[in-house]
């Protein structure tokens, strides 16, 4: 989860960095995340994902906003020949995520922008994603900050430009007014198509979506995640 978004004037809400770290993570930020950083597109760069990395990649994912990280190692662990990508501009979370790739040796098929996600999406070729995760965003509850919300009407698009055809946008959260938010738009959205065929659907992860940490704090006080599948529909 992130509580940092860039806006369409291009300032960036919320934190950029947390309590102070240990020492492991200190190190880590400087000796590891050079190896596996993504510089912060500019406008009309290009980049070609696959070319992040050093051994051929079967597929190529995003996870924007991946908080501590705990998700996108999961899936990178579990997804060795995918090369996972993952955007966050919380500086804690990057350590975290840093962390987590020491730990699993998982350095090969990750790449981490420590920013907002924006500029890497206008960045990457049409159709060069084969799977996105927004888990657990920000809600934004105030109504006056709802345009704040990662899943609306601005990065939708970005995100059906990058998917492949028959790709994965997967959507978590616990709170609900941010669900219906991102459920009506998505939904209303003409390139994706909701999976959901019944209430299991959207109350159980499937088997290959590992909890979150802040899925399980959520849970431990009482809150009920959904977990949302959308397809990305062919182009025509």
């Amino acid at each position: 989860m992130t509580d940092s978004f860039l806006d369409s004037s291009k300032r960036l809400y919320g934190r950029r960095k947390g309590r102070p770290l240990r020492k492991r993570k200190t190190e880590l930020l400087d000796g590891l995340l050079p190896s596996l950083e993504i510089p912060v597109p500019q406008p009309g760069d290009r980049i070609d994902p696959h070319a992040l990395f050093a051994a051929p990649m079967r597929d190529i994912w995003l996870e924007v906003g991946f908080g501590s990280g705990h998700h996108m190692a999961w899936q990178a662990a579990n997804n060795r020949d995918v090369g996972v990508i993952g955007a966050e501009p919380f500086i804690n979370g990057v350590a975290g995520l840093l962390k987590l790739v020491d730990d699993e040796k998982v350095q090969d098929n990750v790449r981490v922008l420590p920013d907002d996600a924006r500029p890497l999406l206008d960045a990457l070729p049409d159709a060069s994603i084969g799977r996105a995760f927004v888990l657990f965003a920000d809600p934004w509850p105030k109504k006056r900050h709802w345009e704040r919300r990662f899943i609306g009407p601005d990065n939708l698009p970005r995100l059906a430009r990058v998917l492949k055809d028959g790709a994965e946008l997967r959507l978590a959260s616990d709170d609900m007014g941010l669900v219906r938010w991102m459920l009506e738009h998505t939904v209303r959205h003409p390139d994706f198509e909701w999976t959901a065929r019944g209430p299991s659907d959207w109350r159980h992860r499937t088997a290959d979506w590992p909890p979150t940490r802040y899925e399980e704090k959520a849970i431990e006080a009482g809150r009920k995640p959904v977990f949302m599948r959308f397809i990305r529909k062919a182009r025509g």
